[in-house]
């Protein structure tokens, strides 16, 4: 696909891929997949982007197309999640690649989830909606490329649980992917990221207007209270106390700023409200009009049940099979995914003889580093997809005091 200007087409579609059986063993009749396309596709540099856990297909501006082209909010989502990484003359240029973006079964952007109807029912699933796992994400983007007419990836790209379905991609389909760039991600959870998940789900599942998931029907109100604390929660995980500290310290907000608690506090005329907890409130609000409780649960289950080593006994065996390249992309303020665990990946790779760089980043943005610094990642990311682990910019930062062959530790590169 290709405008007459040159600038490269893009498309959102809506696709029936039929019954689906998910690793549980349940079926459902019918699996849609929203997805997005970008760039003219040559048979050999198809790009698969996984986006992460609330992200969805809605990748990049529509309005890079070209010229009379509005930017749509197809996917419900007011602003394309990764747009100064993805587009013309970004890392992930689609004048030269052609790049698919799916959202991920038990979303609700689009993709068949518990908020969708049942084809056998006419009802939605709500709490009847399979399991999901990261694997079966992984599955359906298969599924969805082959209807595609896409074999062989030249890349599978991926940041936060996107980093982990890249990863998976590698796992399950080693023979389909020449490079994989896994970008502020694990090959498991820890403990205290699974604790904050199942306390984020807690806080759904406790508000009083959750029914056990089937909260669906104009009758009933969503437990809108118990995914806004989920996200708060979220939005904690994904900063750093060096970023939160310079964002907003001590600060209270005026009195005259009309900031209202979400929900509202006991004695607020007496404490103050402070920044950071407008900023909580604020995007805690616009949270719950664009997403799904129900999907929020469904997602973070899978991303806590994700280990890259199961059933191959460790994180290298798992990664065996890949012939290709990788790129592993962790930044130092990250608490939730940490250079540690990326290291773990990295060397997984390395133990199998696979070309790998590990990229650090000097970054004191948290976890969000990967949304909100493109400046830093995105000259490595893509050097990577243009000429591998070879690239000018790919440098291998790990650390390597007992290995020859790779340079010691440098961060902040760029």
């Amino acid at each position: 696909m290709a405008t007459d200007s040159g600038v490269a087409a893009v498309s959102a579609e809506r696709i029936d891929l039929g019954s689906f059986t998910f690793e549980c063993g349940e079926t459902v009749p019918t699996l849609e997949v929203a997805y997005e396309t970008y760039g003219e596709f040559t048979g050999s540099n198809a790009v698969l982007v996984c986006h992460a856990l609330t992200g969805s297909a809605h990748v990049a501006r529509r309005g890079k197309a070209g010229a009379g082209v509005a930017d749509q909010t197809t996917t419900g989502q007011a602003r394309a999640w990764w747009d100064d990484t993805v587009g013309p003359g970004t890392a992930i240029d689609t004048t030269e690649y052609f790049v698919v973006c799916a959202n991920v079964p038990g979303s609700c952007y689009g993709t068949t989830g518990p908020a969708s109807e049942n084809s056998e029912t006419g009802e939605p699933y709500g709490s009847e909606f399979p399991p999901v796992t990261v694997g079966d994400w992984t599955r359906a983007q298969r599924r969805l490329l082959d209807e595609l007419g896409v074999g062989r990836l030249h890349a599978v790209v991926g940041g936060s649980v996107g980093g982990m379905n890249a990863l998976e991609w590698v796992r399950r389909y080693p023979d389909d992917v020449d490079r994989v760039a896994a970008i502020a991600t694990a090959p498991r959870l820890d403990a205290q990221c699974l604790a904050l998940d199942a306390i984020a789900r807690r806080a759904i599942t406790t508000d009083p207007n959750w029914n056990g998931g089937d909260y669906y029907g104009d009758d009933r109100p969503d437990p809108n209270q118990g995914l806004a604390i989920a996200r708060q929660l979220g939005h904690v995980m994904y900063l750093s106390k060096e970023s939160m500290a310079e964002k907003f310290g001590r600060r209270a907000v005026g009195r005259d700023a009309g900031g209202e608690r979400f929900p509202p506090g006991p004695t607020t005329d007496f404490f103050p409200y402070r920044d950071v907890e407008s900023y909580l409130d604020y995007n805690a609000e616009a949270f719950v009009d664009r997403f799904d409780a129900n999907s929020y649960c469904y997602l973070t289950q899978a991303m806590d049940d994700f280990d890259l080593a199961t059933g191959f006994g460790s994180v290298a065996d798992a990664l065996a099979a890949f012939a290709g390249e990788a790129l592993v992309v962790s930044f130092t303020g990250d608490w939730h995914f940490t250079v540690e665990q990326s290291s773990a990946i990295a060397d997984g790779f390395r133990e199998t003889g696979t070309s790998v760089a590990h990229h650090v980043v000097d970054s004191t943005h948290g976890h969000d580093a990967f949304l909100v610094e493109p400046d830093r990642l995105n000259p490595p990311l893509a050097d990577f997809l243009v000429d591998g682990v070879a690239g000018r910019a790919v440098t291998d930062t790990d650390s390597a005091t007992d290995r020859d062959d790779h340079a010691p530790v440098h961060t902040g590169l760029f």
